[in-house]
């Protein structure tokens, strides 16, 4: 079984030059002479999987050091790159509306985890827009919306190693109650923070295993 249709939302561990909307920021490069950087896209979690189950890729949006909340690293990023404010901004354009997506794929926040965003709690309605500027009530909301956009489609939820626990929990909290599948990393090979060649390869074998080996 192949995946179809899909869109990714993701950080820095999903993007390569030529593979992320124009503008975006990029971490893996094919440039640099050492790991965590990567030769070619092929090499990234994602197209490995969408390689080995023969998938369809819409769009891979992702921004390398985004958050999902709308606190970034240089402050507020609600109508810049925060994981909220590209699905807003692809429901804006009518991507969704032109676009039948059929698996969302999200792997995120490790940056908000990482900057110390204040966490906050679970929350599931009564949003206010401060409460977007904390990791779980972002998180929520950011899952709220896709299933808004994108009612029928299939929610995945690839919780990263190293996050902070309070955030762990709540993450897996929020997929559960919209519905998502949760893929919850283990032992991935990493320097500084991100996935070597090997650890992508990594990922892509957990997906699968914790999917129930869909190829």
């Amino acid at each position: 079984m192949s995946f179809n249709n899909i869109i990714i939302f993701g950080d820095s561990y999903s993007t390569f030059p030529g593979v992320v909307p124009k503008d975006f920021h990029v971490y893996y490069t094919g440039q640099r002479t050492s790991e965590p950087d990567l030769k070619s896209a092929e090499e990234l979690w994602w197209h490995l999987l969408m390689t080995q189950t023969n998938s369809r890729v819409l769009q891979n949006n992702s921004f390398s050091g985004s958050t999902i909340c709308n606190m970034g690293r240089e402050g507020d990023c609600s109508e810049t790159s925060s994981f909220i404010a590209r699905l807003n901004k692809l429901a804006n354009d009518g991507f969704f509306k032109e676009n039948d997506v059929n698996t969302v794929f999200v792997l995120g926040a490790t940056n908000d985890s990482w900057i110390n965003v204040p966490v906050g709690e679970v929350q599931f309605d009564n949003f206010k827009k401060e409460d977007l500027f904390n990791v779980l009530p972002g998180i929520c909301y950011f899952f709220k919306r896709v299933k808004e956009e994108m009612p029928n489609a299939e929610l995945v939820v690839i919780i990263n190693t190293g996050l902070k626990p309070e955030v762990t929990e709540g993450m897996k909290e929020a997929a559960r109650y919209y519905g998502g599948k949760i893929v919850e990393l283990h032992d991935i090979e990493k320097i500084a923070g991100h996935p070597t060649a090997k650890g992508m390869v990594q990922i892509k074998d957990q997906i699968l295993e914790q999917l129930g080996d869909r190829a």
